[in-house]
């Protein structure tokens, strides 16, 4: 074989190892995209088991007592809100918007528990106990499936922007994923009033 054969060979075989490499980081990025995407989903999925819930408990209380018509209604304006957040989060790329209605509901929920301290026989219903536990178990499943959220878009986010990828990466304009964070005030425990 001539020099120049050699040359071209190997020139080639680079080439096509480069791309590979390429191609392989390119893939990598994709999968965890797809994840952070999957990962979302499994946060709505959660949120939307929540706003379920959440009717079947009013319809339970409202079963067992006249209570509060604003606090009925403050709890239905929550949960519209936040359910118009989570249609528009954009697969998690508009975070803001679920964690200011996720702060609302909070509130009206707190209001909406401490108005059924007031009823004895509507805190000794089998359904509302049901419902209530649901709701605690909703809430942690909510907070686990945040959480791998995080994870994940940590694990996309390191890949953005560790070498060689972050140039693959910004070569298909990928950009970094925010993450769920708390909204402000959250470190606080939310005021339960009977009033």
């Amino acid at each position: 074989m001539s020099k120049s054969l050699i040359a071209i060979l190997a020139v080639i075989a680079f080439v096509v190892i480069l791309f590979g490499i390429g191609m392989s980081m390119y893939n990598g990025l994709m999968r965890t995209s797809e994840g952070v995407d999957g990962a979302w989903s499994q946060v709505e999925n959660q949120y939307q088991r929540r706003f379920d819930l959440i009717d079947n408990l009013v319809a339970t209380v409202k079963g067992y007592a006249d209570f509060e018509k604003e606090t009925l209604l403050g709890v239905t304006e929550a949960r519209a809100r936040a359910m118009g957040a989570m249609a528009s989060s954009d697969g998690g790329r508009n975070l803001e918007g679920v964690q200011a209605a996720d702060k609302s509901y909070g509130v009206a929920m707190g209001r909406f528990f401490g108005y059924t301290e007031n009823y004895p026989d509507l805190k000794a219903s089998k359904n509302f106990l049901e419902l209530q536990a649901q709701l605690e178990g909703t809430e942690n499943r909510i907070a686990t499936e945040r959480q791998r959220f995080n994870d994940v878009v940590k694990d996309y986010n390191t890949r953005l922007k560790t070498f060689p990828s972050n140039i693959i990466a910004g070569i298909a304009g990928l950009e970094k994923r925010d993450y769920f964070d708390s909204t402000a005030g959250a470190e606080v425990a939310p005021k339960v009033s009977f009033e």
